[in-house]
């Protein structure tokens, strides 16, 4: 037994001993998230949201329970899985979307596991919002969704652009496998395409918008991420050198799959420095959030190349 499954073993003794309400377990939990150093970048904001989510997971609640609901004793089966899911989260690093086999994305909820990344984009807020005013929701007719992993992106904008039909696709097998089982609980096989192909090489017509979500993390930076993204597929993360190339490869191609009106939504993250240099004449337009998040950027098809 390792000294930090050990040291924690010792504390969960003691917490079992003197914790009894949900109240207690999400501030003991996010004590011992925080005091062990671990990273939130997978849809929890800090270690108290995660904490919360986790203690609501084992206990099969769904999120935001009533107030009163947060002074109730946990029975002793309860505080076990709870204290063994918050044991994994320290001792594994695992992403809290994987402990629980689920994620939420614009108010969706999604099934999350190894084959994808867990959705986290800030893009969620945007597609709620329905690119205005760029775009009318009522109006897209066709989405395309290029890298789309699990299918989050997909399946909320067929949920927030009521009209459209949703094209998905990725090169990943195993991926849209996971999106095609999202896709199911939702409802969604005649609205939502899935379709295995290398960004634009097995797409033909056009859409009114084209959203992606590609890999944008460069060599030396994806070195220097924290344990908890070893869990995630590297080729969902990974695009070579600068983290530019998926993106590279993109921007040339969207102007004949868009119509007329068209525009063009990436989520460029930390490459944004490097696209900036290598396309220094698009008139890129970067989307403020609300809730947080940044480096997406808009083109309209007249403004691509």
């Amino acid at each position: 037994m390792d000294v930090q499954t050990r040291y924690f073993r010792e504390n969960a003794r003691q917490a079992e001993a003197q914790l009894s309400s949900l109240r207690d377990y999400v501030r003991w939990g996010a004590s011992r998230f925080a005091e062990a150093g671990l990273h939130f970048g997978h849809g929890h904001a800090d270690a108290l949201d995660e904490a919360a989510a986790l203690v609501l997971h084992a206990l099969h609640l769904e999120p935001g329970p009533p107030s009163e609901l947060w002074g109730a004793r946990l029975t002793d089966p309860e505080r076990h899985e709870v204290l063994a899911l918050f044991h994994r989260r320290i001792a594994e690093r695992i992403p809290a979307a994987y402990l629980m086999g689920h994620a939420w994305f614009a108010g969706l909820r999604l099934r999350a596991d190894r084959r994808a990344l867990v959705p986290r984009s800030p893009l969620a807020e945007w597609i709620e919002r329905g690119f205005a005013p760029w775009l009318e929701a009522d109006a897209v007719a066709r989405v395309l969704d290029i890298g789309t992993g699990g299918g989050c992106i997909a399946i909320a904008c067929a949920a927030f652009f009521p009209a459209a039909r949703v094209d998905a696709v990725d090169i990943d097998g195993d991926a849209l496998a996971l999106a095609g089982e999202n896709v199911r609980d939702h409802g969604l096989q005649r609205r939502v395409r899935l379709i295995e192909s290398d960004l634009f090489a097995g797409i033909d017509g056009v859409y009114d918008l084209i959203i992606a979500n590609p890999p944008y993390v460069g060599r030396e930076e994806h070195k220097s991420l924290p344990p908890e993204y070893r869990h995630e597929p590297e080729r969902g993360l990974r695009a070579g050198e600068d983290g530019v190339e998926l993106i590279a490869r993109i921007l040339p191609q969207a102007a004949r799959h868009l119509a007329s009106e068209g525009v063009l939504v990436v989520e460029a993250g930390s490459c944004r420095p490097a696209l900036e240099a290598r396309f220094p004449d698009l008139p890129f337009t970067w989307l403020d959030f609300e809730r947080g998040g940044d480096n997406v950027f808009l083109l309209r098809r007249d403004e691509l190349p």
